[in-house]
């Protein structure tokens, strides 16, 4: 037939091409050492099996680490310690933001107070009333002269207040997008998002912890459908390193080089700051978690709005639960995402039939936290999934002191008197719904 000849050869060279791409990109997967089980197993069925749809998702997501561009980002200095973490810092004085009032108060203040800088690293910044209170108050500062910097992940930039931005801009400020979507420099990595909540004022003080720059985390009134969430202001040494890596990411997102903060005197507060991200070796959260499940011998208790944590951690759970320790799952009974709660009632179901305590509370929970015996506390910004512990920018503050372990167990005790016991029996259609989103999990 005319034209057939053609069509056969046009054919045949596709399918050979595209057998050579699979091959290319199964010999890449194997050889990413640093890559879970679970995800490169995931990708390599997804490749192999359905290349069509497989490849382009993993030229657009499938990157994990940022081997080339990570030696142009300031690395954080981490030594090698106990749990993986880096040297101890200190803390001079430590306020609990676990109310969604006393968190905006305490933004107000410390922006109003500051002398010569303010810089900020947040997800998501809200088109709201609060959202517009805080960049009003940027705005005010900027104008009287102090150095204003905002970095914001560029995922949700539709949700900015764009007018006000530039309203901030104008009044001598500088705004930065992380990780432009778009941006070609960055294609193949539209996966890796800036996770990180710090805000830093003039170097020496910074709130840093779980809640976002929006109405649902906080505001000037009380809303009893707030979310729970939790953040810490500290001041002292751990300041500092925390400007260090808000600088790297900041140089690593536009160029600048910002000037370091100055140091100060140690105070009477233990604690190690642990970012982890993409550009990192290994993952050090994730690394300092697992091992600490292990170490338990007496309880294990998390906070987390999204539970979708790998093999590793899961197994974790499990043989500390028959070691006799006392491990509770903290979650919301449903959160702002449903693929999420889906993937999660999988995990949750597993982990109750092998006796794990699992408590959900009433409304959206926020908060990541993670308290194991009476000898670490954990707050930062990592939920316990594997996006926030294998592909997101993340930062935590690890405690060792009797007193902070303390406090983060009465904020736990609170927060369980309004939970019921979960999860929730399903239907068999959600069930398998679910179970096929866990094991899609990793591809995210």
């Amino acid at each position: 037939m005319p034209g057939q000849p053609h069509w056969f050869l046009t054919h045949h060279s596709v399918a050979i091409v595209t057998d050579l791409l699979v091959m290319w990109f199964v010999l890449s997967l194997l050889r990413q050492r640093s890559r879970p089980a679970g995800s490169a197993i995931a990708w390599l069925l997804a490749v192999a099996f359905i290349p069509y749809l497989g490849i382009p998702l993993y030229l657009m997501i499938g990157g994990r680490k940022l081997s080339r561009r990570a030696g142009r980002k300031e690395r954080i200095s981490l030594p090698t310690r106990a749990l993986g973490l880096g040297t101890p810092s200190t803390i001079a004085e430590l306020t609990w933001l676990d109310d969604g009032v006393l968190a905006f108060d305490t933004f107000i203040a410390q922006i109003a107070g500051a002398q010569h800088s303010i810089r900020i690293v947040s997800f998501v910044l809200g088109d709201d009333a609060t959202g517009h209170a805080l960049i009003d108050a940027l705005i005010e500062r900027a104008r009287a002269g102090l150095e204003v910097r905002l970095l914001l992940d560029d995922l949700l930039r539709f949700h900015a207040p764009k007018a006000k931005l530039r309203e901030l801009v104008r009044a001598g400020a500088r705004v930065e997008r992380f990780m432009p979507l778009l941006h070609v420099p960055f294609r193949g990595h539209g996966n890796l998002r800036n996770h990180r909540k710090i805000a830093l004022f003039d170097g020496q003080r910074a709130i840093v912890g779980g809640m976002n720059l929006a109405h649902e985390y906080m505001g000037p009134t009380p809303e009893p459908t707030r979310w729970r969430d939790l953040s810490l202001l500290v001041s002292g040494e751990a300041a500092p390193a925390l400007d260090a890596v808000f600088r790297a990411d900041w140089a690593f997102a536009c160029g600048e080089r910002l000037s370091p903060a100055a140091r100060v005197e140690p105070g009477p507060i233990p604690v190690r700051v642990v970012p982890s991200g993409p550009d990192a070796d290994s993952d050090p959260i994730y690394d300092a978690d697992l091992t600490a499940l292990f170490r338990a011998e007496k309880r294990i208790w998390i906070a987390t709005p999204y539970f979708v944590p790998d093999e590793a951690l899961l197994r974790a759970l499990m043989i500390a639960v028959r070691r006799g320790v006392d491990v509770r799952v903290v979650t919301p009974s449903r959160s702002n995402h449903l693929l999420s709660d889906l993937a999660s009632e999988s995990c949750l179901r597993d982990l109750k039939a092998e006796g794990v305590n699992i408590a959900c509370f009433d409304h959206m929970l926020h908060a990541k936290a993670l308290l194991v015996d009476d000898s670490l506390a954990v707050v930062g910004s990592a939920n316990f999934d594997m996006r926030s512990l294998f592909l997101n920018y993340e930062i935590a503050l690890f405690f060792s002191g009797a007193q902070e372990v303390e406090r983060l167990a009465r904020w736990f005790e609170h927060t369980l008197r309004s939970t019921r016991p979960g999860p929730e029996k399903r239907g068999v259609v959600r069930g398998a719904v679910g179970d096929v989103l866990r094991l899609l999990s990793p591809l995210l």
